[in-house]
């Protein structure tokens, strides 16, 4: 067959699911998306023609002085000094008229960027003297200054951070923490021009106050020299006999002065974090990781592989959760129950009947043996080979230089120039009454079980609780959803989370959304637990066994943070800064315990800025990057996110378009019975440049990372259209959901005319 590339291999919306809209910030504008479209592109070739306007009477008025035909004589300095009486005498016949007309020329040469703004500051020194030139200097070049701000915030900086957004995000954050700070700095330092300064922090989130009263005060020093200078206009043969190489050396050392200061501040906020610890002559180690989950085992790779001298500490099995209670049991339990969710549809795949037999038990056996499988993987003897030195043990923080190492064959104390942190997550167990009493299992222990409970409550709607939900149902227990949220995988869109609930209620899982559980009683034997809905009132469901899934919460207790002071954030994770240091910082942390994200891939992520941060730190440092982080529910059908999805586009007030492909419509989905699911992308108002994506379908984990690659290159729909994708997969979904996106945005004008040109070669 063969396929188009306007992304819908039949030509035509089959099933009435491939669509496109616009959505833009709450009450910015009509609710019509074409109303939206022909405003937002009104708006965009408005500013593009008063660009164009602004650019060309700049260039006219500089192209006009080249020939001669304008006189900016005016602004040069001979032309000045040998005016200079002529202008006296018109000052002391007109002074107030004089100051107005200097006053508003100012304004309009720095508004405009137009050269001549130091002479013009020489001519106030000469005509209004000292203290009045420099007021009139100081606040009328404050305002073109500010007037320049303006202009560039207005017609460019939309058009910057739509295009190059993500990558000025770190410089956005600095501006925003820091931004007085930075433009007093470049203010002072005379190697800057002014203009370009105005210009540029145009384009940035300062505040336009902040500009404002910064500049003042920042060019106030600059200002005085001119205006001093131009009291003595006979003397001064040039411009750049102002500014001497020793005054510009003193303005740079003076701009600088607050960098310096600053690092200076940081080095004595240090000395007072380490005041009342000793800090030893030399170090038994580089680094120490506590932790050998997937951030601690990355972070120690990672120095071993250059070389340095690391000691990684766990006290339990190396290689964490996620290969023990985490991904890696829940995607082996998740296979063998997709498994028998197919033995129950034999029908849609032209079998008569099939059934299957097996027995709980060995299907955790399964599951331990792929465990056992996959640990040679994370082990003692692969890191060891690869100059990792492990260590088993409890690891305590003595000193923000010093690690105690306690196991069964004694106590040992290491000395080192940086620690990692990597120490994790446990379930939260929320402290609902009785539920000690009921007992109760999480994603740690849950797989313990040897036999299966016949009725199964699952406590919380996050994606744990869903994949284990249905893994349970499929299995045959009698399964139970308890969320108090409107709706389950509430992090996702609406639409997402009605597509797993109307799918888990197919296959027989009761979910109750909007639902409490208040507290959990014992009643002739049996367990039940009381939830309460507003609107309902009470229900009480009986259940053999318990899963809580409400959430993990880091493990910052019994490893010495406490003694040390270091502090903990709002949602309970180690308090770092965006290098991932803590208060102290030659300690680092990342993975779980640090957040915003607790996933595997995540934590091997910051374990690379921790690592390097904590080695070459007082060289080089890199702030933690997360621009880009994708998540996968290996729910079926699966759900795969990176990027902004729809509900966070409108909460952040983020304009955006919608575009979504239907699954349904793909040939190799009706081939494998899986014709079911979305990709639905988010862009950039009239631009391809993605923004988020999700994917609700068979194989949507796998399907997710070309979008991945496409954010984090900058690569945007058109390109992924132009791509050829083998026929027929499930990827091909990606490149359709480009064609829909391709089609919407199809140049009708030029359509047009081509329609034109067709009948007239036809005739």
């Amino acid at each position: 067959m063969a396929v188009p590339d306007n992304g819908n291999q039949h030509g035509k919306n089959q099933h009435g699911n491939n669509h496109r809209r616009r959505t833009g910030p709450k009450n910015s504008v009509s609710d019509d998306p074409v109303n939206n479209k022909s405003l937002n592109n009104k708006r965009t070739r408005n500013k593009r023609i008063l660009l164009g306007l602004v650019v060309l009477v700049v260039l006219v008025l500089l192209a006009l002085s080249a020939t001669g035909k304008l006189e900016f004589q005016y602004f040069d300095l001979q032309y000045l000094k040998a005016q200079q009486a002529t202008i006296d005498a018109f000052f002391v016949s007109n002074p107030i008229l004089s100051a107005v007309i200097y006053f508003l020329v100012y304004v309009a040469v720095t508004g405009l960027s137009l050269p001549g703004a130091a002479v013009m500051t020489l001519a106030g020194g000469a005509v209004f003297g000292l203290l009045w030139g420099t007021l009139l200097t100081s606040f009328a070049s404050t305002i073109g200054a500010t007037l320049a701000f303006l202009v560039s915030r207005y017609l460019l900086r939309d058009m910057i951070q739509e295009r190059y957004g993500d990558k000025l995000k770190a410089v956005n954050d600095g501006i925003e923490k820091n931004g007085a700070f930075y433009l007093f700095t470049l203010r002072l330092v005379p190697a800057f021009p002014f203009f370009m300064i105005n210009l540029v922090m145009g384009l940035t989130p300062l505040a336009t106050r902040t500009f404002y009263w910064v500049s003042q005060l920042g060019m106030l020093a600059g200002t005085v020299v001119y205006i001093n200078a131009g009291t003595q206009l006979a003397r001064v043969e040039s411009v750049h006999d102002i500014l001497s190489p020793g005054l510009i050396a003193s303005f740079t050392l003076l701009g600088v002065f607050p960098l310096v200061a600053r690092k200076i501040v940081e080095r004595v906020n240090a000395r007072r974090v380490y005041a009342r610890w000793r800090k030893p002559r030399r170090f038994d180690r580089n680094v120490v990781v506590i932790g050998a989950g997937s951030g601690g085992l990355v972070s120690a790779l990672i120095s071993a592989t250059v070389k340095a001298k690391v000691t990684l500490v766990e006290k339990n099995k190396m290689g964490g959760d996620c290969l023990y209670t985490g991904c890696v049991p829940s995607k082996a339990l998740i296979r063998s129950c997709k498994f028998l969710s197919h033995v129950s549809r034999s029908r849609e795949f032209g079998m008569r009947d099939a059934s299957a037999s097996f027995d709980f038990a060995e299907v955790m056996d399964r599951i331990r043996r792929i465990i056992t499988d996959i640990e040679p993987h994370d082990s003692v003897e692969r890191y060891t080979e690869m100059g990792v030195d492990c260590a088993k043990g409890e690891a305590r923080i003595v000193s923000p230089w010093e690690v105690e190492i306690t196991s069964s064959a004694g106590t040992q104390r290491l000395t080192t120039r940086s620690i990692v942190i990597a120490a994790g997550s446990t379930p939260f167990v929320p402290p609902i009454p009785g539920i000690e009493d009921t007992g109760y299992l999480t994603s740690d222990t849950i797989w313990n079980l040897r036999e299966l409970p016949a009725r199964m409550v699952v406590l919380g709607g996050g994606p744990i609780g869903c994949e284990l939900a249905q893994s349970f149902s499929r299995l045959g227990s009698k399964v139970t959803q308890v969320e108090m949220a409107p709706r389950i995988m509430i992090r996702e869109d609406p639409e997402v989370s009605e597509t797993l609930m109307r799918r888990f209620r197919k296959e027989g899982i009761e979910v109750l959304v909007n639902h409490k559980a208040t507290q959990f009683v014992v009643e002739d034997g049996e367990k039940i637990l009381v939830a309460e809905n507003h609107d309902s009132g009470e229900i009480r469901v009986p259940f053999d066994a318990m899963l809580v899934a409400v959430g993990r919460i880091p493990n910052t207790q019994g490893y010495g943070l406490e003694e040390l002071g270091i502090g903990k954030s709002k949602t309970g994770t180690v308090e770092t800064n965006e290098f991932l240091q803590t208060v102290y910082p030659n300690i680092f942390a990342c993975g779980d315990v640090a957040g915003p994200f607790q996933f595997t891939h995540t934590a091997s992520h910051q374990a690379w800025y921790a690592a390097v941060n904590a080695l070459f730190g007082k060289f080089l440092k890199f702030r933690a990057d997360y621009s880009v982080i994708p998540w996968a529910t290996f729910t079926d059908p699966e759900v795969a996110h990176v990027g902004l999805n729809e509900t966070e586009a409108k909460e952040q007030n983020v304009p955006h378009e919608v575009t979504v492909y239907g699954i349904d419509d793909l040939d190799r989905a009706i081939a494998d019975s899986e014709a079911h699911g979305m990709v639905k992308v988010l862009t950039v108002p009239g631009k391809d440049r993605i923004l988020g994506v999700t994917i609700v379908g068979e194989h949507a984990g796998e399907m997710i990372a070309e979008y991945v690659m496409a954010m984090r290159q900058r690569i945007g729909l058109n390109k992924i259209l132009g791509t050829i994708h083998i026929y027929p997969t499930f990827s091909e979904a990606n490149k359709y959901a480009a064609g829909v996106w391709k089609r919407e945005h199809a140049p009708q004008g030029i359509l047009r005319w081509l329609k034109r040109f067709h009948t007239w070669m036809r005739n």
